[in-house]
């Protein structure tokens, strides 16, 4: 009998797989995205002492809807901006289990442009 998996336990499996081999140092932190129906979430970890040092949401954008490109763009231009007042310039990049494609590689995207560097 073949066991049925749901696309969220495909992705949590393949963020496991990512998380394996991206891990944040304090020099070079984690940028992790989490993206839900209806919002885009994203944080620079450091994972060796395990705090967030700095995170964005769409949800900080009330006006705007937060599951499209745009609030993605948005998010990921926040982000970039609350990491250079927190002196970070790199990190690496993890997409959390999902394509990097849509509102993924729009927020990677804007961080760039913002001035991080993964």
């Amino acid at each position: 009998m073949i066991k049925k998996v749901s696309r969220n336990e495909m992705r949590v499996e393949r963020h496991e797989r990512i998380r394996s081999k991206v891990v944040g140092t304090p020099l070079v932190p984690r940028l992790c995205v989490f993206r839900s129906n209806t919002n885009i979430y994203a944080q620079i970890i450091n994972d060796e002492d395990g705090i967030t040092l700095v995170a964005a949401s769409s949800l900080e954008n009330k006006d705007k809807n937060g599951s499209n490109i745009e609030a993605a763009k948005l998010v990921g231009a926040s982000l970039a901006k609350k990491a250079k007042e927190a002196g970070i310039t790199k990190v690496v990049f993890d997409r959390g289990g999902y394509l990097y494609h849509g509102r993924v590689k729009a927020l990677a995207d804007a961080c760039r442009e913002g001035g991080l560097e993964f």
